[in-house]
């Protein structure tokens, strides 16, 4: 495999708590344990919804974690390997981290608040390319018209492809499928800087940020 000359900025940052580099690392003594365990770190974040939780059927469908692993016994090997440690849970057949998002959605899934069939989720792997501003438009928020695709060239020139996939996302989730409000969202990031740690929107106070202010405008009632 093809090694990368030097790490890129232009990708999507994924956030590791401290917990794995001081706790965890010094105990994982299988390298594909921690490449699942790596791997589901990015996943999840790369998800969108309030919960996120993956099978071991959708794992499987990313070829080149299956070859980084080697083959499907290998996947399966690695994440027994990671529910047993403790880093990963296992809810109703699916995958989720345990943390406070994870544990949250497991007692979902076991109290059947929650089925992750029912939630309709984009393909994701570490093999797919990012996206063009416009087939993330459409595949998301709703059909191009001529003025909106003059509107979506001037934003891919003004803003980084980061920004505009996590606007879109922060849109989904907030079921506001309107190009005003992801263009409110990449202004006040472009007016008030944009802090990674905090606007990934996966907790309420974070939601709270693009539902209330100036946003509120834009919030069906």
């Amino acid at each position: 495999m093809h090694t990368p000359n030097g790490f890129s900025d232009s990708g999507r940052p994924t956030s590791i708590p401290e917990d794995l580099f001081v706790r965890l690392l010094p105990l994982i003594d299988d390298l594909n344990e921690f490449k699942v365990t790596l791997y589901l770190f990015w996943r999840m974040q790369a998800m969108e919804g309030q919960y996120r939780a993956v099978s071991l059927a959708e794992l499987s469908e990313d070829a080149t974690l299956l070859a980084a692993l080697g083959n499907l016994a290998g996947l399966e090997t690695a994440l027994a390997k990671a529910v047993a440690r403790g880093s990963l849970l296992l809810a109703g057949g699916y995958y989720l981290l345990n943390d406070p998002a994870g544990q949250t959605a497991a007692a979902a899934i076991a109290s059947g608040q929650w089925n992750p069939a029912d939630q309709p989720t984009a393909p994701i792997g570490l093999d797919l390319q990012r996206p063009n501003i416009y087939r993330l438009y459409e595949q998301h928020i709703g059909a191009l018209t001529p003025m909106l695709a003059d509107a979506l060239k001037e934003a891919e020139q003004a803003y980084p492809a980061l920004w505009l996939e996590d606007a879109v996302r922060i849109a989904v989730e907030n079921n506001v499928r309107k190009w005003r409000y992801i263009e409110a969202i990449l202004e006040r990031w472009q007016r008030e800087g944009r802090d990674d740690r905090t606007d990934r929107g996966r907790t309420e106070a974070d939601r709270k940020k693009y539902t209330e202010g100036e946003f509120s405008d834009f919030i069906e009632r």
